[in-house]
């Protein structure tokens, strides 16, 4: 297989991954002097901070998606490739891939991150990730599976273990899966499921800090902690999952629970390319870069997004990795190319993180915001957070979806999508 992309007179820029970085970055230089390549093993951009009403049956997969082609119709220098990057050649300059090897001018490292599973290989095999709308789907199945499973089950323990939910990491993405959890045991499953008695439904809330959303406010983490205990949540803080067989989950401090459910949304970690100097990784496995975003030790090799480690004297630690760094960064790059192309021209701009602002939302009414000189939580935090994701979501058919989904849901106390659809798989061939 070649890796098919047509010789060019324009600098070429390499892109790996198409998530907020990339994409932002790929849009920024579309309609500049230069040849793009997209590579992503996705044919489409996933909008993450939606992930979680996906698998609560809240929202349609196809309105959180949308396909890196739509966008780049009208851009000829703008190429996508579907493929999966195995190693990078910085001598060569050139990437080697699941569809060949391609040469760039400059390299742009905008990856992500996935789960981090701290290491626990037995975590991994039976907890449920939610890092892409795939998995989202997988685990909107498992919970309305289990469900149908437990009307006919007549052995108790068992039965326990299929309505129970543990969700670890007590994080935006914990927070919110838990709060829409406790909404749906609320609203949709005394509608749907009448012979089972809701009040056996648990829902677990499992955090390793003494407060929830500890990156946001005091008062954020305060608030979410009592929107969640509103709403019947258990939370059970500076406790930490050390095991989960795929029956019991096994905490720290002992203590057991019986679920068949573990949501795992304990943080991330980088994903590594094979060819990079290993000092470049730090914690984490983000890869250093200074302040123009250039890879440490290279200058045609750049990473941005959640993969970018850099520091600045308000960030020690890194930069938070959320979307608008990533989408701050991107357009950062995207003026500093253009500047490094012309010789003798002005001095490249060294990124500096702006704070717009964080916000979670717990259910119906219930959101918080910190926003850089205000916050404030409860039904306009609410409203303000449908806002911003609603405007930040690509394409106008997906903004409408997703509104009239949201509306339909606020009036009717009705999710619309509560589909168990399971993957085709194609039967052997068993004849002689």
């Amino acid at each position: 297989m070649k890796f098919n992309v047509p010789d060019s007179h324009l600098p070429r820029v390499v892109i790996l991954g198409g998530g907020f970085a990339g994409l932002t970055l790929a849009r920024s230089l579309s309609k500049q002097a230069y040849q793009v390549v997209l590579v992503d093993k996705n044919n489409y951009h996933q909008f993450q901070p939606l992930f979680y009403q996906v698998a609560m049956a809240g929202l349609e997969p196809s309105s959180i998606v949308f396909p890196f082609r739509k966008l780049f119709q009208k851009s000829p220098n703008v190429f996508i490739r579907i493929a999966e990057t195995l190693a990078i050649n910085p001598v060569n300059q050139s990437i080697h891939t699941s569809i060949g090897d391609l040469k760039y001018d400059y390299l742009v490292i905008a990856i992500g991150a996935d789960t981090n599973w701290l290491g626990n290989e037995r975590i991994r095999a039976n907890a449920i990730p939610m890092k892409s709308v795939a998995e989202a789907l997988y685990l909107r199945n498992c919970i309305f599976e289990d469900y149908e499973k437990a009307i006919s089950c007549d052995n108790e323990d068992e039965k326990q273990g299929l309505l129970d939910i543990v969700i670890v990491g007590g994080g935006p993405t914990g927070v919110e899966v838990a709060g829409s959890l406790a909404e749906m045991k609320k609203h949709i499953i005394p509608k749907d499921y009448k012979d089972l008695n809701t009040n056996e439904i648990d829902i677990y809330l499992i955090h390793g800090n003494e407060r929830l959303l500890n990156t946001m406010s005091v008062e954020a983490s305060a608030k979410a902690e009592k929107f969640l205990q509103e709403l019947g949540v258990h939370i059970w803080l500076n406790k930490r999952v050390v095991d989960f067989d795929g029956a019991q989950v096994h905490i720290n401090d002992g203590s057991k629970i019986r679920a068949d459910k573990v949501i795992w949304a304990a943080g991330i970690t980088g994903n590594k390319i094979a060819g990079l100097p290993e000092q470049v990784y730090t914690r984490g496995n983000r890869i250093k870069v200074n302040a123009y975003n250039q890879v440490d030790g290279f200058q045609n090799i750049l990473a941005i997004g959640d993969i970018a480690f850099q520091t600045e004297e308000k960030y020690p630690e890194g930069h938070p990795q959320v979307a608008q760094v990533a989408i701050q960064q991107a357009k950062n790059l995207a003026k500093n190319l253009k500047i490094w192309q012309k010789e003798g021209g002005p001095r490249p701009q060294a990124f500096h993180y702006k704070d717009l602002g964080s916000m979670a939302t717990i259910g119906r009414h219930r959101a918080v915001v910190d926003l850089p000189f205000l916050k404030f939580q409860g039904a306009i935090a609410w409203f303000v957070w449908l806002f911003v994701h609603l405007f930040a979501i690509l394409g106008a058919k997906n903004k409408v979806f997703v509104f009239l989904n949201w509306v339909w849901n606020y009036f009717t106390y009705d999710q619309s999508l509560r589909l168990v659809i399971k993957p085709w798989k194609r039967q052997p061939n068993i004849g002689g």
